[in-house]
């Protein structure tokens, strides 16, 4: 398998000289569509699930659960915090689109755990506008899984709570370990 991190040193000057990462990204797109083949799949997950998730870029999910392209909704954000804008798709994902179990997972060496909510005071006095949003930072990740499967739970607008667990994936083996949400 290659990743990101296995391109050969070098590729950083080689991206610099024939355009920017988006153009490569881009240019990886033309490749994959001249193979592409409709797979004649709807939007619903055939799995019935949402798995919400960290963006960090060390956790290939669809490996780490042996999912499949069709399987899952993916909803991804910085330390996979449950949202107003995380309930947002999850109440689309199971009131619209057929989802009924949701799969929370943190991680362990988030960059959550070393921010504060100064952040946004720091922001604010960068950019003359303190953001709307909350940093959701946190210290212990066990605990910030348990609030986010209690957010789901007690979501009016999540009808299908009875199948909501939560982990948190360990980086360097690779393993979940599920969080007792009442610990």
């Amino acid at each position: 398998m290659t990743t990101s991190a296995s391109v050969p040193t070098g590729s950083e000057s080689a991206i610099k000289a024939d355009g920017t990462v988006t153009d490569r990204l881009v240019e990886a797109n033309a490749r994959y569509a001249d193979a592409f083949t409709d797979p004649g799949m709807d939007a619903r997950p055939v799995l019935h699930v949402a798995v919400v998730a960290c963006m960090d870029a060390r956790l290939d999910l669809h490996a780490a659960l042996g999912l499949e392209l069709g399987d899952c909704h993916t909803i991804r954000n910085a330390g996979g915090v449950v949202t107003d804008d995380v309930i947002r798709s999850l109440t689309i994902s199971q009131r619209k689109l057929g989802t009924r179990s949701v799969v929370l997972i943190h991680h362990t060496g988030c960059g959550l755990e070393s921010l504060t909510e100064d952040f946004r005071n720091e922001l604010e006095a960068e950019v003359g506008q303190r953001p709307a949003w909350a940093v959701e930072s946190f210290r212990d990740v066990d605990q910030d899984v348990r609030q986010s499967m209690q957010r789901v739970r007690t979501s009016p607008f999540v009808p299908h709570t009875d199948d909501v667990r939560g982990f948190v994936f360990d980086v360097k083996t690779g393993l979940l370990r599920e969080v007792d949400p009442v610990a």
